[in-house]
């Protein structure tokens, strides 16, 4: 009998639990947003908190709440903000993925180890003894800790040469590497950019030289070398302005140490289809590098001197089947700077006559009785 009001007593309670934990949900519901559901739906799932907010659901509660844009999602790219801004029923200009870059070549080849460090393999760790174990107090500690907080295995270390190397395929943009560096060698760039200064050293000279071999001495032939003004020294570092830059490398071409680095083997040059070209002069009279000879309305040709900047291309007139004389290749040998044609010279001016010297007085002397 016992038995059987303790089973009676129970089935009671949790029909009464039932009905209250039935009202509890109805009374405290949160309300469903569809825009927040179809955001989240949309977003890549890394929960890597490079846009700055506690995961997936917290980027796309601030997207859809208006507090973040629809890109973002570094992660995710062009492709996921398309999707999302068609689901906020926005436009979405065209975004530039970034990728993780080691700003430094202080390997152990360039830049020697001042002392031998057997601590613990962390970064943070030795960079509190004396600044790090390399001559240079800037340079990549190679020890892993952008490895080990990086989420897409987009990192490891050269063991032979104790510096970070970025696999920018596998790179995010998350930016996590980049805040855990206490050297600040790692920094998100323009993955198409194939120009980039491979230095963070704000010293100048010797200061610079004698610690490594490829850090940036401050000289500026960088800046001096650019015709298009997308270089200027700031902090004593050249920094690049990528909507100016061309890519025609002459600042890497003119860099003594090498810290302006270049990815030489995808060099462009201009190449003149001869069947089309009617001599206007148009690339000639463009090209900053004097890499472009002929006469006027006789073909065009361009010389090994052209560095791929593509002025010329832009300028070409387009002939009445919209064809365009000029392309944009990928060099198949070296740029060859003693080949640019010599810029001509302005014709001298005739000399001013210049006017005969009034002539000078004749002083008598008196001689003395």
């Amino acid at each position: 009998m016992n038995i059987l009001w303790a089973v009676v007593v129970l089935g009671v309670m949790g029909v009464l639990f039932g009905i209250l934990l039935t009202w509890t949900a109805k009374v405290f519901a949160v309300e469903s947003n569809p825009t927040r559901d179809a955001v989240r739906e949309a977003l890549p799932g890394a929960n890597c908190g490079g846009c700055g907010y506690p995961g997936c659901d917290g980027c796309a509660d601030a997207i859809a709440g208006g507090k973040a844009p629809v890109g973002a999602c570094p992660v995710g790219g062009s492709e996921v903000a398309k999707k999302i801004a068609a689901i906020m029923g926005v436009e979405v200009g065209e975004s530039v993925k970034k990728v993780a870059r080691v700003v430094c070549q202080g390997g152990t080849d360039n830049c020697k180890a001042r002392f031998e460090y057997n601590g613990i393999r962390d970064c943070v760790a030795a960079s509190t003894l004396s600044d790090g174990y390399k001559t240079c107090k800037f340079a990549c500690m190679g020890l892993g800790t952008c490895e080990k907080v990086c989420p897409f295995g987009a990192i490891h270390m050269d063991e032979s040469r104790h510096i970070a190397v970025v696999d920018e395929e596998k790179c995010q943009s998350c930016g996590k590497c980049v805040a855990a560096c206490p050297k600040h060698v790692l920094e998100l760039r323009p993955a198409a950019q194939k120009v980039d200064v491979a230095c963070h050293n704000p010293g100048i000279g010797k200061a610079v030289s004698a610690n490594c071999q490829t850090g940036c001495i401050g000289c500026q032939r960088c800046v001096k070398a650019c015709k298009f003004e997308a270089i200027e020294m700031v902090n004593g570092l050249p920094k690049i302005d990528y909507s100016k830059c061309r890519e025609c490398m002459m600042c890497a071409e003119a860099c003594p140490t090498e810290a302006m680095q270049a990815l030489f083997d995808e060099r462009q040059v201009a190449v003149i289809n001869r069947n089309i070209c009617i001599g206007c002069g148009m690339c000639k009279r463009t090209c900053q590098f004097n890499a472009i000879s002929g006469e006027p309305k006789q073909k065009h040709f361009v010389t090994d001197a052209c560095t791929g900047c593509g002025q010329c291309a832009e300028k070409c007139p387009m002939n009445k089947k919209g064809e365009k004389c000029i392309v944009i290749k990928t060099r198949n040998r070296p740029r060859d700077p003693q080949a640019a044609v010599e810029a001509p010279k302005p014709a001298a001016k005739p000399a001013a006559p210049v006017a005969p010297a009034a002539a000078k007085p004749v002083e008598k002397k008196t001689e003395g009785v």
